[in-house]
């Protein structure tokens, strides 16, 4: 035991004598130090502090910008000098509200230890010019277009008077797209006309024009509200993109690949958080954008974690705590994030576990702020196998210390779309990563785990419902759709969009009729009901009941607003009456309103290819294998294009890919089948007419073809099997009788 103690007493006798020598070291490292802080020059504007300013501070802070004062100069930034230390100092200024080290974000405004070190050593030691020769240049700012003259410039319908007092605005000002053809927009810029009194700014695309027809009395001066719903039709079309901008963000560029469409009949739905100046102060937005002649060449989705079904915070509470979790279906890429709450949003946590149990920081904000909040996207994209979790936890602070509460004393505050109700949202941008290019669309199955989630926490949700429905459609797993559809009308028997979408899902299935009588309620319900209208000609023209489809899609163009589709729609229905020359007249008004639409690419070069006309009808169908390699319809039209040319193993290659992405298409396989036969290849001609007589059992032609390569091949006994269906299906099938015969005759 005293061997024990001495050497303890040892040990601490050395710890407490590397204390001293350490305690000396650091005195006389900060000795030296500070001699060397006294040998050191002051800052001074021109040298140091300018250049700081003007890459970090002058986007807000100029003359007309965002900031309450320009630091542009330096009489300016003398005169604001201690207050700049101050907000610098406590990292208030510049505006960044992430914890270093949880997340790796690009564009990091957070000023480094230096920066803040020189403007504080500058304020203290006199705030010095120095040579005004060095001042760098400063950055020009005329309020003007950035990039340019935009492509297109919209405006709001009417300006705008904002109070001179009172609490926050949120104001949704809508803006129709007023060209007839569909443009990809790779840059966006918001003229706020007044941006001293924008805090920020959302973009939303109204797909339907549905915020318009919610609100026909006065859309034209705004709509009051945080967040609006917008109806995206009965498409999977999911918004995207981060359209976020603050006056310090002058220009929106998105990532090359990535641009977002405009469509004929699209609003833009431009949401303002507008803060009083003490004076009256009048609004008249402009929004710019850039177009970019290709479209999306990558495509992103936006989901949420979130449980404002949960916030009902108690008066005086000071740590109420809200949490969500989702599991990811597949391999995404997290390009960006947005945490988003009110005045009461306090810490605001989110990450990821991967299957392997590691877990990984997508953000955390220990102080929320909403005035400061933003979009903040990664340095690079941060990659999460299939099965991660993603974890949100949001904690709020309802009490009187809360120095952003809205109300004194505190209230009882639930979630809702005004400013002092509360929400609790955790945005991703998500990029799907390692996707099978023949499969389906992969960002319906993360739609289809996103809604299952939603639903799972509020049943009754029809927005989660439908958008749930129209996952599984687009997926192709129609009798879950359907069943997701219908319980929807148990609730809202006369819905337009639900009634149009359980006919899409029931057409699907195969039920034609039951999806002709959800269509036609669709129409009766009393809305404009374009999407049903649409189908219902369609499948009209499906079912070669061409005058009633002809019928339908002149209604169409009467009740709504002609786009590319319904006029390409109309063309087939046109071109199937025997009527090419108005049928391609109709394509080429659906072109001229898109030139990427792929039915009538399609659709205008079959026509060029019944006149013989191949090399006019190839160049359509090139484009439209570019715009959608997907389309088994272009790539089979193709085919016949180079067979017409004499290139009949580029029309093989084409085939083939037709017959993968349509494997239960007959007339694929059997056109398929005539090309192998044709290149003397009669085992496989053979086998490929066998599969489209499995998928269409009573077409005499595909008996009778099939009998003539047997014939061909030796193979009389089968030969004479196939030509006898053939007959047997149309007795009168002149080319069947005349083999058979041939046969015969031929004593074989």
């Amino acid at each position: 035991m005293k061997n024990r103690a001495y050497l303890a007493a040892a040990v601490l006798a050395a710890v407490s004598f590397a204390f001293l020598q350490s305690a000396h070291v650091a005195a006389v490292h900060a000795a030296q130090s500070a001699q060397a802080d006294s040998a050191k020059p002051a800052p001074t504007w021109s040298h140091d502090i300018a250049p700081i300013v003007y890459r970090r501070c002058a986007s807000c802070h100029h003359p007309g910008g965002a900031g309450p004062f320009s630091l542009l100069t330096y009489a300016d930034a003398r005169r604001w000098g201690p207050q700049v230390m101050a907000v610098t100092q406590s990292h208030f200024m510049p505006p960044w509200l992430p914890e270093p080290g949880y997340g790796d974000f690009a564009d990091v405004r957070r000023l480094s230890d230096h920066e803040t070190e020189l403007i504080r050593d500058w304020v203290k030691a006199g705030m010095a010019e120095g040579d005004a020769a060095q001042t760098p240049a400063p950055p020009h700012f005329d309020g003007g277009w950035v990039m340019g003259k935009p492509d297109l410039i919209l405006k709001v319908e009417r300006p705008y008077t904002l109070g001179a007092s009172g609490t926050d605005v949120f104001r949704n000002f809508i803006l129709p797209y007023p060209l007839a053809e569909t443009h990809y927009i790779k840059a966006m810029q918001i003229l706020p006309g007044t941006p001293q009194i924008v805090h920020h700014a959302n973009i939303t695309i109204d797909r339907t024009g549905s915020m318009r027809r919610q609100n026909p009395a006065t859309w034209r001066e705004g709509v009051t509200g945080m967040e609006m719903y917008v109806d995206a039709g009965n498409k999977f079309d999911p918004d995207s993109h981060f359209l976020f901008w603050k006056p310090d963000s002058p220009a929106l560029v998105e990532p090359k690949g990535m641009p977002w469409r405009l469509d004929p009949g699209n609003d833009l739905i431009l949401n303002m958080h507008l803060k009083p100046s003490g004076k009256p102060e009048t609004l008249d937005a402009q929004v710019g954008l850039y177009f970019v002649d290709t479209g999306p060449t990558s495509q992103p989705m936006l989901i949420s974690l979130e449980r404002d079904d949960k916030l009902d915070i108690p008066a005086g509470a000071k740590d109420f705590v809200v949490t969500d979790e989702l599991t990811l279906p597949i391999d995404v890429e997290v390009l960006g994030v947005y945490p988003h709450a009110h005045y009461l949003g306090h810490d605001m946590q989110g990450w990821a576990v991967l299957p392997s149990g590691e877990k990984k920081w997508l953000i955390w904000i220990r102080d929320w702020d909403i005035d400061r909040q933003s979009i903040y996207r990664y340095r690079e994209p941060l990659m999460l196998p299939k099965g991660t979790v993603l974890h949100m936890r949001y904690s709020y602070d309802n009490s009187a210390g809360n120095v952003h509460n809205p109300h004194a004393p505190p209230v009882r505050v639930r979630a809702g779309n005004r400013s002092e109700d509360e929400m609790g949202h955790l945005w991703l941008q998500l990029l799907p990563a390692h996707a099978d290019a023949g499969g389906p669309d992969p960002r319906l199955a993360l739609e289809e785990a996103w809604m299952r989630s939603r639903v799972s926490k509020t049943p009754n949700d029809d927005v989660s419902l439908y958008n749930l429905g129209t996952a599984l459609a687009g997926e192709r797993k129609f009798d879950e759709a359907v069943r997701v559809y219908r319980g929807i009308l148990r609730q809202t028997p006369h819905d337009a969009r639900t009634l149009t979408s359980l006919g899409v899902a029931l057409d699907g299935e195969g039920d034609l009729r039951g999806a002709e009588e959800q269509f036609r309620a669709a129409v009766s319900a009393g809305a404009p009901a374009c999407d049903a209208r649409f189908d219902l000609a369609n499948l009209e023209l499906r079912q070669q009941k061409v005058k009633n489809a002809e019928m339908d899609f002149r209604a169409l163009m009467a009740a709504c607003t002609p786009d590319a589709e319904t006029h390409a729609g109309l063309a087939a229905t046109l071109a199937n009456e025997g009527r090419s020359d108005d049928a391609a007249s109709e394509f080429g008004e659906a072109l001229k309103l898109a030139p990427d639409n792929e039915a009538a690419l399609v659709g205008i070069a079959s026509i060029e290819l019944d006149g013989n006309r191949a090399d006019a009808a190839m160049e359509h169908l090139k484009h439209a294998v570019d715009v959608d390699g997907s389309s088994a319809d272009a790539h089979e039209e193709l085919a016949r294009a180079y067979a017409m040319t004499g290139d009949q193993q580029k029309a093989l290659e084409e085939l083939r890919s037709a017959a993968r992405l349509k494997p239960d298409d007959a007339q694929v396989h059997s056109a398929l089948s005539q090309v192998l036969a044709a290149q003397g290849d009669l085992a496989s001609a053979i086998e490929e007419q066998r599969t489209a007589l499995r998928l269409a059992e009573n077409d005499p032609d595909g008996w009778n073809n099939l009998g003539v390569m047997l014939l061909r091949s030796g193979k009389t006994v089968e030969a004479k099997a196939a030509l006898e269906r053939a007959l047997h299906l149309q007795p009168d099938h002149a080319a069947a009788r005349a083999n058979l015969e041939r046969l015969k005759n031929s004593g074989r």
